[in-house]
């Protein structure tokens, strides 16, 4: 196995990690303050084409491959968590969805202006009473001659108030349970369809985090993404993606942490040497980079067979849940390294500190990426 980027691989790194620095690193202290969505940026970014890394350029992709995204979203996390989030959760759930399940007209119609970064997807899955247990939703469609209606509301939706097409699962034949659960999509101005209030949030603050409300909106029947009751197994799908996108963000502000503590560890002096000479901090700094790499390739791994076709639901949960877990660990280290500066807003450090805890949370728990590997891995042991 090569684990060497191709050379186009690490032009896409290269040429992030320069977009991140001259247009996000310098303004984005100030966005997070205001809880301010970072418009102008992502639009810069779609013109990039990362606002559809991986899909064929005949719907306006950029028809890169799975580690080439997983780097954009790293390089971008390294600077800022809200930024990477908005680009992963647009690329791998709303256009994502749209991609996996969705017709040709369908791909046609609403998956090139999301790939060409004309207008921002958002993806609703989540309930303020069904997070965790999403099959547990109570947002209902029935039909009604041409057209499905909506009811209910969704919960913490990535880019809520500023998508302008929505992948929204529902409920549609309740006896069936998870079988019984259908995704439509919703055009902003659809009839009935709202935002609800938007979030303020811990960390990632300028991503934009709303609830959607379906107030009877009259969906057209040709916006049924998929097969009608077979949603929640796509969903499932895309959210095996998605940890992927979520695990590289884990691993760009463990990087980005890391980074900035060997900065200061080399300039920082104390009792007369730079701290870094110091064998207590040494260890906590081997120790971190030991896992923030581990993290990597655990997310590498995903990536790499996800592009060749193959299953990722368990390596996409290990990927996600290690990633997370070292991100929340090195960005309290980082801190704890830079003393009382690290506890200040003067450096991005405590920035990193609030995002890297949505890592945790997001697109499945901790807990639940736990509950998917051991099924992954028992099912695994059944098998003759």
């Amino acid at each position: 196995m090569d684990f060497e980027l191709s050379p186009d691989q690490a032009m896409i790194r290269e040429t992030v990690r320069e977009f991140a620095q001259k247009e996000i690193a310098p303004v984005i202290a100030d966005y997070d303050e205001r809880g301010a969505f970072p418009e102008e940026i992502i639009r810069k970014l779609g013109g990039l084409g990362f606002l559809g890394v991986t899909f064929p350029p005949e719907y306006g992709g950029a028809g890169l491959d799975y580690v080439s995204y997983s780097l954009v979203i790293e390089e971008l996390a390294k600077v800022d968590g809200s930024i990477a989030l908005t680009v992963a959760a647009h690329n791998s759930l709303s256009a994502g969805h749209i991609y996996l399940a969705g017709s040709p007209a369908q791909r046609a119609r609403y998956l090139t202006p999301l790939a060409r970064g004309e207008r921002l997807g958002a993806w609703g899955l989540t309930e303020a009473d069904s997070g965790s247990d999403a099959a547990g939703m109570k947002t209902t469609a029935t039909r009604q001659g041409e057209h499905f209606i909506l009811r209910g509301s969704k919960a913490f939706i990535t880019n809520g108030s500023v998508a302008g097409t929505y992948v929204i699962m529902v409920v549609t034949d309740k006896a069936r349970g998870a079988h019984g659960i259908s995704a439509f999509i919703v055009e902003r101005d659809t009839p009935g369809f709202r935002v609800g209030g938007t979030y303020k949030k811990l960390g990632v603050r300028s991503s934009d985090t709303a609830e959607l409300v379906l107030d009877d909106a009259r969906v057209p029947s040709r916006n049924l993404l998929g097969e009608l009751n077979e949603g929640f197994g796509d969903a499932l799908r895309v959210l095996d993606v998605g940890r992927i996108g979520i695990a590289a963000m884990a691993v760009g502000l463990a990087q980005g942490a890391l980074d900035l503590s060997v900065k200061y560890a080399k300039e920082r002096t104390a009792f007369g040497q730079p701290i870094a000479h110091f064998q207590g901090l040494q260890g906590m700094l081997a120790d971190l980079a030991v896992e923030v790499d581990a993290a990597r390739l655990l997310t590498w791994q995903a990536a790499y067979r996800l592009e060749m076709g193959e299953p990722v639901t368990k390596e996409s949960a290990m990927a996600k849940l290690f990633a997370s877990e070292v991100a929340m660990k090195t960005t309290t280290k980082a801190i704890q390294i830079h003393g009382g500066m690290g506890y200040t807003k003067e450096l991005p450090l405590e920035r990193h500190f609030r995002d890297a805890k949505l890592c945790e949370i997001g697109e499945g728990t901790s807990e639940i990426q736990r509950l998917v590997i051991a099924r992954q891995i028992l099912k695994e042991e059944r098998t003759p």
